[in-house]
């Protein structure tokens, strides 16, 4: 087992062509044809962790944040950075980064938030808007069916929970080819005249070069004849932050209570807001004061989130702001990973890091 074969199935999940456009994700130290003896995963990749890894002979490290996020003008081991990635290269170990990229997930982050706090009904809170693509690509009828196959096996036509969607308007198409041409129907210097359909379906933007690839492949024609649109739509299934329902409503000192404990937070900040009874609750992993307008839209009676500021929290007039730390809002990242990576690869180790990586203490 290669380590891209576990990194193919984490961006399954995750993939990172939707990581943020200042982020650093993916493979960072290692090659991908390395055979994985075992795999640590952790929330930050430190020289510890990477102790860790060498002691349990993981080979492979699949790190929440990226150790490495802006450039590296040398290797000399003067800070914490360089000091975990020259240990990792010295042991030939490999360290893979997600990131923001599981942050955008359906099931990521914020979803895995929501699952330890027992919401119901959690949908995307931030959903991402212009990701959906939409292929049109005119066919002779007599072909559409095969290409319409291909371009489904290839991942198009998925919308939520739905497979296999597309539309179709059948006309007529003409076209001549020139001395150079070789038409599959008709002859060069002709005029032809065809029936035609006009097909169309949506798909995400990852999944791009292979569903072109498909349709080059299955099209009769030596010249397609199509067009790509990014459509405004908002796309559910992929954005920052989740919201969900308590089963029960709780009073909001009972909440926070409830809050403290899920997180293991050694302290949860919170806003002045005391509502009566807290339901509805929206949860953002990380730092996530940009989105404390969109929990309010959304009717949240709480937002879980990390990292606030001073003048966050006046913002929190109708709804209870929650600033459990950043590592307590993202810690069970870990947990979610190895259980993913574990439903599909069970020949080597899977582990979770033991060693603490929070850089805050709380007295």
């Amino acid at each position: 087992m290669k380590i891209k074969d576990i990194t193919d199935h984490i961006e399954q999940l995750a993939p990172l062509h939707y990581a943020q456009d200042f982020d650093n994700v993916g493979l960072l130290v290692g090659e991908y044809t390395t055979q994985v003896t075992g795999v640590l995963i952790t929330l930050d990749c430190l020289e510890n962790v990477v102790q860790e890894a060498i002691e349990k002979k993981c080979n492979l490290i699949v790190t929440f944040h990226p150790i490495i996020f802006s450039g590296l003008k040398h290797l000399k081991p003067t800070d914490y950075v360089r000091r975990a990635v020259l240990k990792a290269i010295k042991h030939d170990i490999a360290i893979y980064a997600t990131h923001t990229a599981l942050d955008m997930a359906h099931g990521g982050v914020s979803y895995r938030m929501a699952q330890e706090l027992k919401l119901q009904n959690v949908e995307t809170l931030v959903p991402e808007r212009s990701v959906i693509k939409k292929l049109m690509v005119h066919v002779p009828d007599t072909h559409k069916k095969d290409l319409q196959e291909a371009l489904f096996v290839a991942g198009a036509g998925q919308l939520g929970n739905y497979s296999e969607c597309s539309f179709s308007i059948a006309g007529t198409g003409t076209f001549k080819g020139n001395e150079h041409s070789n038409p599959s129907l008709g002859s060069p210097g002709v005029r032809e005249v065809a029936s035609e359909v006009l097909l169309e379906v949506a798909y995400l933007p990852h999944l791009e070069r292979s569903i072109l690839s498909a349709m080059m492949k299955h099209h009769p024609y030596e010249e397609v004849s199509y067009s790509i649109q990014t459509l405004e739509n908002e796309y559910a299934r992929m954005g920052m932050g989740t919201v969900g329902e308590l089963e029960q409503p709780l009073a909001s000192d009972e909440f926070l209570k409830l809050v403290k404990t899920t997180f293991n937070a050694g302290v949860v900040r919170s806003s002045l807001s005391r509502k009566r009874n807290i339901h509805k609750v929206a949860l953002l992993g990380g730092s996530g004061s940009f989105a404390i307008k969109d929990a309010i839209s959304r009717g949240a009676d709480a937002y879980i989130t990390a990292d606030l500021k001073y003048h966050d929290f006046f913002q929190g007039e109708n709804i209870l702001l929650c600033d459990v730390g950043h590592y307590e809002s993202e810690q069970f990242t870990k947990n979610l990973l190895q259980e993913y990576i574990s439903e599909k690869f069970s020949i080597f180790a899977i582990l979770c890091a033991q060693t603490q990586t929070n850089p805050v203490n709380y007295t």
